[in-house]
């Protein structure tokens, strides 16, 4: 492994363990008592300070030093885990995050920081402080001399273990003799310059229990030899540890690290070397792979079914199966529960009630709702848009909540379900709700719409995500500038998704986002109208039915089909893409739907279902609104991918769209 890949993978670690210090200190400021949550805080600092020593982070490791000193007094009841601690370890935590990812700092923000810190700890209750002047004085525990004798694995210096760092630790602890081992080194024509030979016989004279002695070697426990034994009598720091009586070291044993089970999505635990860390933009590659293979099955699937021969036949039918599985569980593989999204934004609601002064709670459900990766990571800026706005628009202050009867503290929700091959995903709040009045005057204000025109409440909504539209009376740190609705929409309409607002007066509002699955691949319906071929996806597909001539005859103006004693409006395609071909005489109406509408899409032929793997379009084509990709066929040629939703919601806001056809 070269030193690239291991800062590479040190910073990912890195990340892992913030995100778990952010989320232990969220909900310490809960609950300030559980010791274990304190414990877990104290570990993950612990663990990036020695991993950030070891990778040759040295800033990050001295910064982060202090904060788990803080800790290590919380964890020995010396100063209580009060509000004013965890805010400014949460402070703290952005830096740490900007010395893991190399940026410019300036030494004087981590000052400024540590003096903070330094001022919390020394003014909390039984703060005591040592002649040094450090955070993190000790107590008057008895002292114990250990003798260490330890030896890492060859490898070590490769993968990024440092062994001073260690050394430099056991020092802190106490005074300790360290003397080197130097009688595994071989022969110079048979060194190997990356190799470790040596090892280190330690005397450590300290107050420290033997755990805190055993964390120094958390990270390369499993990787080498460690015999610690308490010595019969303390012992003075200046002793050769040479000169030490062998019968007096007992119970030699190697130390292991205790590893917490890790459960796969069936609950089933799984070994620890089951789990495979894997960047990214490999899956991205793999998936790419499947993507072809599966275009190439279905023109294997074509030429075959023109064939006589039986054997093709079966040999196609077997690579359909076998593709079909391969890109069901590479699917699988890039999903990600969207728990992990979700967690990002109890920092961002612990920012938002200290800056507005309001007391908002984060209410998450569904956190076990799956989504592909590529689709969470760019969902992350349009949801905190949202909970942005429902912080400083929807929620009012705790005086006019209870003025209102309300509870003084206001509630976000943020949820997720699986909806067949979608997911929905939904941001509440249960605050005033959306004042219609406001966002008509601002928006005749902005020249969006002729004062006095007749919207009805979805139009009238729909103004929010205009770009530049804005109901804030003024501009704050959290909005006002009209910058954010717009963006989200762009995003999701990115994503192949529709998003859906409702607000009723007094009672809050709610932005439904509906995301597919994956944006790799999908089941889609494949039918022909005039001489085009088009996919329409198989999640958006209802049922199919034949449009007789009747029915045909019957419609005028909007086209309406009575289905099951309901009435569903249809639009002809041939007549929208403006073929070039007469329509055939006996068509077909596909019903699709979206958002909760239905509509009728009259083809002129169904050809049948076709593994789509989802091709972008260029970014000419990208504003024709009716398509939202591509796909290759079995034959080599091209089919355009319908976007359901915007034929939906043209169709149901009496817009439907004359765009041509590519040819």
């Amino acid at each position: 492994m070269s030193a690239n890949e291991g800062i590479q993978i040190f910073r990912v670690e890195a990340q892992e363990l913030l995100e778990q210090i952010e989320q232990g200190l969220l909900d310490l400021a809960h609950d300030p008592c559980d010791k274990e949550l304190v414990a877990t805080v104290f570990r993950a600092l612990h663990t990036l300070k020695g991993s950030g020593a070891m990778f040759g982070f040295d800033a990050l490791a001295e910064f982060t030093h202090h904060c788990e000193t803080a800790f290590d007094r919380v964890r020995k009841d010396e100063v209580p885990a009060t509000k004013e601690l965890v805010a400014a370890v949460l402070n703290a935590m952005d830096h740490m995050r900007d010395l893991a990812e190399g940026r410019d700092v300036a030494t004087a923000d981590g000052e400024m920081l540590l003096a903070a810190l330094e001022q919390v700890v020394g003014s909390a209750p039984n703060a005591t402080r040592d002649d040094a002047g450090d955070i993190g004085s000790k107590g008057n525990a008895s002292l114990k001399t250990w003798h260490l004798r330890f030896n890492l694995a060859a490898d070590v210096l490769v993968n990024g273990t440092r062994p001073l760092p260690m050394l430099d630790e056991l020092r802190e602890l106490g005074a300790c003799q360290i003397n080197v081992i130097t009688d595994n080194i071989p022969p110079l024509n048979e060194l190997v310059p990356r190799s470790c030979y040596l090892g280190w016989d330690v005397v450590l004279t300290t107050d420290k229990p033997r755990s805190v002695i055993e964390d120094v070697f958390m990270f390369v426990m499993d990787d080498m030899s460690l015999e610690l034994n308490e010595l019969a009598a303390p012992n003075a720091a200046g002793l050769d540890a040479s000169s030490q009586d062998e019968a007096e070291v007992a119970n030699v044993a190697a130390l292991r690290k205790a590893e917490l089970p890790v459960t796969g999505g069936d609950g089933k635990v799984l070994q620890q070397d089951a789990l495979v860390r894997v960047p990214a933009m490999r899956l991205d590659e793999l998936m790419d792979r499947v993507g072809e293979l599966v275009i190439a099955q279905s023109r294997l699937k074509q030429i075959a079914g023109a064939s006589i021969d039986m054997n093709l036949r079966s040999v196609a039918e077997e690579i359909e199966h076998l593709a079909s599985e391969l890109r069901d569980n590479m699917m699988s593989v890039r999903m990600v529960p969207v728990a992990q999204l979700f967690s990002r934004f109890r920092r961002l609601i612990h920012d938002l009630a200290r800056d507005t002064g309001k007391e908002i709670e984060l209410v998450t459900e569904g956190e076990a709702t799956e989504l592909d990766k590529t689709v969470i990571e760019r969902l992350a800026d349009p949801l905190i848009h949202l909970i942005r706005n429902a912080a400083d628009h929807g929620l009012e202050t705790p005086q006019d909540r209870l003025a209102a009867g309300k509870s003084a503290k206001g509630r976000i929700t943020l949820s997720a379900r699986q909806a067949g091959a979608e997911v929905v995903i939904t941001v509440r709040d249960d605050g005033r709700g959306i004042n219609r009045d406001r966002v008509r005057a601002r928006a005749e204000e902005n020249g969006l719409i002729v004062p006095g025109a007749t919207l009805n409440d979805h139009e009238l909504l729909q103004l929010i995500f205009q770009p530049g539209f804005s109901t804030a009376a003024a501009v704050t740190n959290l909005s006002g500038r009209g910058v954010g609705m717009d963006v989200v929409k762009r995003t999701i309409e990115g994503l192949r998704g529709t998003l859906e607002l409702s607000s009723p007066p007094g009672g809050g509002s709610t932005v439904a986002l509906r995301i597919p699955l994956t944006l790799a691949i999908i089941d889609g319906l494949l039918v022909r109208v005039g001489a085009e071929r088009y996919v329409i996806p198989l999640s958006a597909v209802e049922e199919c039915l034949e449009l007789s001539a009747a029915q045909d005859q019957r419609a005028s103006g909007r086209s309406l089909l009575t289905i099951r004693e309901q009435l569903v409006p249809f639009v002809r395609l041939h007549d929208i893409f403006k073929a070039k071909t007469p329509p055939d005489q006996y068509q077909k109406i596909v019903v699709i739907s979206s958002a909760g509408d239905r509509v009728g899409l009259v083809v002129d032929q169904i050809l049948g279902d076709h593994q789509t793997v989802i091709k972008p379009l260029s970014p000419f084509h990208s504003e024709v609104g009716s398509f939202s990709g591509a796909t290759i066929l079995g034959d080599g040629s091209v089919a355009l991918i319908l976007d359901v939703g915007a034929l939906v919601a043209a169709e149901a806001h009496h817009n439907t769209p004359t765009l041509r056809a590519a040819s």
